[in-house]
């Protein structure tokens, strides 16, 4: 048995709960923002969120959250566990099935469920692979050490991930990668490997582009990073939305235009999709630099509190699965942030907490319910992992 301290003591973590609740809360009232129109007749913040549908959806996925919060905390540690590879084969199944049954022409990502909501596979398998590659990075203290180990963990990550890829879902694919490199990253993996594979899936990448551009094929996603690369070629098409969110970012100022204002960019509707992908060029209009930098500031909080849980995590697999999400939750801030200020390619990818839209929710409460589940576990983790890691997660983070 590890001896524990404070830090290190089994709990539920208040303060990670905190950070996550007041960025949700601020959603309602950013998408509430961002759907103002001028025909709204409201005075109050509760007004407007009440005539607004999208805000009234987007409280119902926050009154949701606690419930998933609640359910996902107090399954057993060991049953997740036992239940991590149906979790993947039937997140899997799942994407296959919208994938196939999916007629719409581009992106097949998404499936209708009931009363017009729809929901998309591929956030839910993010979990069920975060889970799952944790679940075998744990196993050994040097992972991918041999041929067979490597075939299989990079198996877990195609076979989901080539189905998203030619589902549209370019986005969420990068998602997977980028988390399912930093696990490997931290359980230990050769560093010669890792880069070894990140290479090539950069070059992978950079020779469906250019087999693409060189045939001539239309794509809107090669049509999106030409667009990134060169505004000046699709000013009113691919470049469009990404011009208008910088537009309306900069014209936030120091402080914003302030809220339900008449003839904003947003409550124009200038900048497509500035309820969900696009939020952030609503926040930036609506409070402008001081509002942009609060909420990093709150990403920064929630992101540093996670990785300190993670170090202070003694078992491999809990540690695995605070990173995995960690990584995900990064990557959705860097690039959504990233392409609304026009310094990244358009992937929609929507942004943590503040984006309107049930599917991101669930997973991002879902994550972060598993993180609380492993520090509320930490004893029993630590008890029956230590002996087969040999060395504790907080000098091994430490280390790295």
């Amino acid at each position: 048995m590890i001896a524990e301290n404070r830090r290190t003591r089994a709990h539920i973590d208040i303060p990670l709960i905190l950070l996550v609740s007041a960025m949700s809360i601020f959603g309602v009232l950013a998408v509430c923002v961002a759907t103002f129109t001028p025909t709204s007749t409201a005075e109050t913040w509760l007004g407007h969120i009440i005539e607004s549908s999208s805000a009234m959806r987007q409280c119902f996925f926050l009154m949701l959250a606690p419930i998933i919060v609640v359910v996902i905390l107090n399954i057993p540690f060991h049953i997740i566990k036992r239940f991590t590879r149906l979790a993947y084969i039937g997140g899997t199944l799942l994407v296959l099935f919208t994938w196939v049954t999916n007629g719409a022409e581009g992106v097949k990502a998404w499936t209708d469920i009931i009363w017009g909501y729809t929901i998309q596979p591929s956030e839910f398998i993010k979990l069920a692979m975060i889970l799952m590659m944790a679940q075998e990075l744990a196993k050994d203290e040097r992972p991918m050490g041999t041929m067979k180990e490597f075939i299989r963990i990079m198996l877990l990550i195609l076979v989901p991930g080539v189905i998203i890829l030619l589902s549209g879902e370019t986005g969420s694919l990068i998602v997977i990668i980028f988390f399912s490199a930093m696990m490997m990253f931290f359980s230990n993996v050769s560093m010669k490997l890792l880069l070894t594979l990140l290479a090539t899936v950069a070059l992978m990448l950079l020779a469906l582009y250019g087999f693409v551009v060189a045939t001539g094929i239309e794509d809107y996603r090669i049509n999106r990073i030409l667009a990134f690369l060169n505004p000046e070629l699709s000013p009113l098409g691919d470049a469009y939305q990404m011009r208008q969110s910088q537009t309306a970012i900069g014209s936030g100022g120091l402080t914003g235009i302030g809220r339900f204002v008449d003839g904003a960019i947003s409550q124009l509707n200038y900048v497509p999709a500035d309820w969900t992908d696009f939020i952030y060029s609503t926040i930036g209009e609506a409070w402008g630099f001081i509002g942009c930098s609060l909420v990093l500031l709150m990403y920064f909080l929630i992101l540093l509190r996670m990785l300190y849980l993670a170090r202070f995590t003694y078992d491999k697999y809990g540690m695995l699965i605070i990173i995995g999400v960690m990584g995900m939750l990064l990557f959705h801030i860097f690039e959504n942030i990233g392409m609304t200020l026009g310094l990244l390619p358009i992937t929609g990818i929507p942004l943590p907490f503040l984006s309107y839209g049930g599917s991101n929710m669930t997973t991002n409460m879902g994550g972060i319910a598993l993180v609380l589940n492993v520090t509320k576990n930490r004893s029993l983790t630590a008890s029956i992992s230590a002996p087969q890691t040999g060395t504790s997660t907080v000098r091994y983070i430490r280390r790295r």
